[in-house]
């Protein structure tokens, strides 16, 4: 459980920048940070504003967080270079039940892989590792990890042109037995890679995003039917999902107005 000095900024500098194609970059930072993956940190930029981001690279000495430019804070981030000083807070929420035991299958979407990058690195070699974008540019991390990945593209321009729940339900019909999936990207990806999971009984794990104010449960502005995504998230389970009538259906605006799903992620790309 995070304490009362979790909520205060470390401030740090940035150490280095990847750029990982034209919308997404990777800052890195020379800190120490304990971390499980999948959770996230609230990272402050003097002036501008402050947002939540997943944890996107982590070793002992240093972590990572890769950033889309989409709005005013984002495109800020993506522009900072090396010495430019931001803060953090946390790490906060629930991250990844990383299962010692059986076969499991990590189903990525766009952006949705950042999240789940520290987790396939502590994953076995034999895990199923689906990886789906818009184009090939769009691929985050194309030459990372030693756990071989089943590519799709949006356009087919790399690997299997079509979904990712084609190829998760080729590797089930095709007889392969799992014991638990692992998944983030567009929501409506993973509700129907959920949907996929239950309908062949196979647990599932879930990193939700929606909009965060405070990091911890206080302000309310991330509820997700009787979830708050920042305390009991963001990673969600099977039991919870059953559970979350909000889950690919609504959200909360910055306002705190409920809406449609889309029309939520219309704003947030704004």
């Amino acid at each position: 459980m995070n304490t009362i000095l979790d909520q205060k900024h470390i401030m740090l500098r940035v150490e280095k920048k990847h750029v990982e194609n034209q919308t997404h970059a990777t800052l890195f930072f020379h800190h120490a940070l304990c971390f499980k993956p999948g959770q996230f940190i609230m990272v402050w930029i003097p002036g501008i504003d402050e947002k939540p981001y997943t944890i996107s690279f982590h070793s002992k000495e240093k972590f990572a967080i890769t950033i889309e430019a989409k709005g005013i804070f984002s495109k800020k981030a993506i522009a900072m270079e090396k010495g430019d000083l931001v803060g953090i807070r946390g790490p906060f929420g629930n991250g990844f039940d990383i299962k010692s035991q059986g076969q499991k299958a990590v189903v990525a979407g766009g952006c949705g892989m950042a999240p789940l990058a520290p987790l396939v690195e502590n994953l076995d070699k034999d895990t199923i590792f689906i990886h789906g974008a818009r184009t090939r540019e769009y691929i985050l991390y194309p030459d990372r990890f030693k756990i071989e990945r089943l590519f799709c593209t949006d356009d087919g321009s790399f690997g299997h042109k079509g979904l990712v729940t084609d190829l998760l339900e080729k590797q089930i019909t095709s007889g392969k037995h799992l014991d638990m999936v692992y998944t983030c990207g567009p929501e409506i990806m993973m509700y129907h890679v959920f949907k996929i999971c239950e309908a062949h009984h196979i647990p599932c794990q879930v990193s939700l995003e929606r909009y965060m104010r405070c990091g911890f449960g206080v302000c309310g502005a991330c509820v997700c039917g009787r979830q708050v995504v920042c305390r009991d998230g963001p990673v969600f389970g099977s039991a919870a999902l059953r559970e979350m009538k909000d889950f690919n259906t609504k959200a909360l605006l910055k306002s705190g107005k409920e809406v449609a799903l889309s029309q939520y992620f219309s704003w947030r790309c704004k």
